[in-house]
């Protein structure tokens, strides 16, 4: 009597369990699918989306319709890219892979992420201690600093211009990307200026 008891149960647990795995991974389906939204709403506002969506898609669990933490998520995530290609510059310049021409154009360039970096560490400190009272003035340096490094970054690349080499290509295209990121974070820092 006691065996079909525990028989009888048994098609009920699996029963339940199944059930429980089957809502379980819906509701999963559904978080990575707001995920999916809400990064996709954040960068609808930016001229890179792509971009975009691709270098913030891990912010979405935290940032949700956060304008403000969407835009710290892009100041950050430009930050990160700057020191990047900064590292990228000051090794190359160790190795002297560039000559000439193409080497003082690295030293500006350097110079150029150096600031492009100060810039940023400014924006983000903003970002992470905004206040009410003082809001449009903190959006406006804001803007005038992620702006600022925006302007550094492209102008690394005025120093290889008409230059075609493998090295210099690698760097534009690195550089290049690094504008695109930055002018999304100031997209996104607008939207967080149009949104209060």
């Amino acid at each position: 009597m006691l065996n079909h008891k525990l028989m009888m149960s048994t098609p009920a647990v699996i029963f339940v369990t199944l059930v429980a795995l089957l809502a379980l991974a819906h509701s999963s389906s559904l978080e990575h699918k707001n995920g999916k939204n809400y990064v996709r709403e954040a960068c609808s506002v930016t001229r890179y989306r792509d971009i975009c969506i691709h270098s913030l898609s891990s912010y979405s669990s935290t940032a949700r319709r956060n304008s403000s933490r969407w835009a710290r998520a892009g100041v950050s995530v430009t930050l990160r890219e700057a020191n990047s290609i900064a590292q990228y510059l000051m090794t190359s310049r160790q190795h002297r892979s560039m000559r000439g021409r193409s080497q003082v154009a690295l030293q500006d360039c350097i110079e150029c992420f150096q600031d492009a970096i100060d810039n940023l560490h400014k924006s983000l400190g903003i970002l992470r201690s905004l206040n009410r009272r003082a809001f449009e003035r903190e959006i406006d340096d804001l803007k005038t600093w992620t702006s600022a490094a925006l302007t550094d970054v492209d102008t690394c690349l005025d120093g290889f211009a008409g230059q075609n080499r493998n090295q210099v290509k690698l760097l534009r295209n690195r550089v290049l990307r690094a504008t695109y990121i930055t002018s999304n974070a100031l997209a996104l820092i607008a939207r967080l200026a149009a949104t209060g």
